[in-house]
């Protein structure tokens, strides 16, 4: 009943292939999408919440290749346990049609394996059918634990299995008969049959990067690796998901607004292509990371690129577990090359993007890219630094914040001090950006909403500062065309040099004056004290900086030959 989106003769020419090898299409149309409607308004109807009328659209168009439908008990138990279908196939997450509500269960009853349903969504008009080839009964208990490795109940993919999933689940294939409307993104939307094409066929690209990201506004850190693989590979595919967010995140159509207005101006046109990903959120860590690049490789992406806690949450997870899942997969079996990157924060020192492998500086100096924090800076109602995220994309995402603002007491969804801790960490150690330490260190719970503006305006102001400054005292050491430099900077350190030189010249004349003995304590100085007072003014100038004119540094050019000769010249 379905047919092939890729022309296998063609396909051989990719540098990728879809996972399991075809890429899926169980979207019914013409004559067999008229015939399967009369149908399904004949079959027993099962009612689907938005989830799983969103997984149904992912199964039919192929994103979830080679998965036709919902797994059958030997395929869902091997998934948990394994990671693999039973046929050996690696799959991270098991895709299951438990069903629950009263009339739902006694639909299920009645049903037997070859019977087929139809299922509808809120508006009671069918958006598939599914052919049934399994019914099963599972432990909630034991997925939970499998899949996500805790049975804790604030964890939100353990909550949505007691509170999405019935005690019966029904497995088979399914074919689609209505994909529902993307609302703002319909005209963005791509499925995996389209970006083939485009990759292989229109740009003729040999790799793509596939870039899969969640609730944040595009920042420093999601630009750092998608420069890094630009570097390397023809394409960049960036797929912001836009379905099932929590409540306090950035709306979906001013994310993507905020990717694109930070595209278009700092990324190359014709290598980037931007999608959206409407996709459920699992909540299952490093599973979902695997699951993420078996996404990118059924678009058709030969590289996928997974940040350092890509579809972590909370403290569930290890900081490097989804990096660490993948060394579970030999990389034949995962079929596309799994690209890690660190955790990005900005070193004002090296002035730069950078990561623990790369920056040798004091925490002092740096500014951490906290996806997190980003949200609850725009919601405090502060534009982020630039150097965390583009002005453009911060602009537009503080539009699409929920909740927007702060309550009576000043705070946001998490405390001030969590979120000053979560981006500007030295502030707690240290008085401002690059400076002293505290005498004492202070505490998240202590700060307020006037320590968030101190700290922001503090990094404002000075994070190009740093380097900045370090860099000018380069430039007035080493250059030897003086008309570089201003000359300022030169008659200010002669002012210095010769008030300096009028002190010591005074205190020689002092201590040549002061007697053996003071008379007086308090106003009058014995000769030993003088000459303490000289040799720290002595001391002093040795120490200033030198101020350089353009006839000093005669001496720095100079050649054994002239220069004729090193032009050519035999003469």
């Amino acid at each position: 009943m379905s047919q092939k989106v890729l022309d296998d003769s063609k396909k051989l020419r990719y540098p990728q292939q879809p996972h399991g090898g075809e890429l899926v299409n169980q979207v019914l149309a013409g004559e067999e999408l008229e015939a399967a409607l009369e149908k399904a308004n004949h079959l027993p109807m099962i009612m689907v919440d938005l989830e799983a009328v969103i997984t149904l659209e992912m199964i039919a168009t192929g994103v979830l290749s080679p998965n036709k439908g919902f797994m059958n008990e030997a395929d869902y138990k091997s998934v948990l346990t394994e990671g693999r279908l039973s046929n050996g196939v690696v799959w991270p997450v098991p895709l299951s049609f438990a069903p629950i509500g009263d009339k739902n269960k006694e639909i299920i009853k009645s049903l037997k394996v070859g019977d087929e349903i139809a299922l509808a969504d809120h508006s009671r008009q069918p958006v598939a059918i599914l052919t049934i080839e399994d019914i099963f009964d599972y432990d909630r208990e034991f997925r939970a634990e499998q899949l996500f490795g805790t049975t804790d109940r604030d964890h939100p993919g353990v909550d949505s299995i007691y509170r999405r999933m019935g005690d019966t689940a029904l497995g088979g294939t399914i074919h689609l008969l209505r994909r529902v409307h993307w609302g703002p993104f319909e005209s963005i939307r791509m499925e995996p049959k389209e970006t083939w094409k485009l990759f292989y066929e229109e740009k003729k690209f040999n790799s793509v990067g596939g870039f899969i990201t969640g609730a944040n506004p595009l920042h420093r850190g999601h630009e750092y690796i998608h420069r890094n693989a630009l570097e390397e590979l023809d394409g960049l595919f960036v797929q912001p998901l836009v379905e099932m967010a929590k409540r306090e995140y950035t709306r979906h159509e001013f994310r993507m607004l905020a990717y694109r207005s930070v595209l278009e101006t700092y990324y190359p046109k014709e290598r980037t292509i931007l999608a959206p990903l409407r996709v459920t959120y699992i909540f299952a860590g490093p599973r979902e990371a695997v699951l993420h690049a078996l996404i990118m490789k059924n678009y058709g992406c030969t590289h996928a690129l997974i940040g350092r806690d890509h579809a972590g949450i909370g403290d569930y997870y290890d900081k490097y577990a989804a990096h660490n899942i993948f060394d579970t997969f030999k990389p034949e079996e995962l079929g596309i090359d799994i690209r890690l990157f660190h955790e990005v924060f900005y070193c004002t020192r090296c002035d730069s993007p950078a990561s623990e492998y790369t920056c040798p500086h004091d925490d002092k100096y740096r500014i951490n890219i906290s996806g997190t924090g980003i949200r609850e800076l725009l919601r405090y109602g502060i534009l982020p630094p630039k150097e965390i995220v583009r002005p453009e994309s911060a602009r537009i995402a503080m539009q699409g914040i929920q909740p927007k603002g702060i309550d009576e007491n000043q705070m946001a969804i998490n405390p001030v001090g969590k979120t000053i801790k979560s981006i500007f960490p030295f502030y707690l150690k240290n008085e401002r950006l690059g400076g002293a330490k505290r005498k004492q260190e202070l505490e998240p719970e202590q700060l307020t909403i006037e320590d968030l503006i101190a700290v922001t305006r503090d990094v404002r102001e000075n994070a190009d500062r740093v380097y900045r400054d370090i860099y000018n005292e380069f430039t007035y050491v080493t250059d030897v065309n003086r008309s570089a430099q201003d000359d300022w900077v030169t008659e200010a350190r002669e002012t210095i040099h010769r008030h300096q030189e009028m002190v010591v010249e005074n205190l020689e004349e002092k201590v040549e004056q002061a007697p053996e003995a003071a008379s007086d304590e308090f106003m009058y100085q014995d000769k030993q004290e003088a000459k303490k007072e000289l040799d720290v003014a002595r001391k002093i100038f040795e120490d200033l900086s030198t101020p350089i004119q353009k006839d000093q540094l005669e001496y720095r050019t100079w050649n054994t030959l002239p220069y004729e000769r090193y032009r050519g010249s035999d003469e």
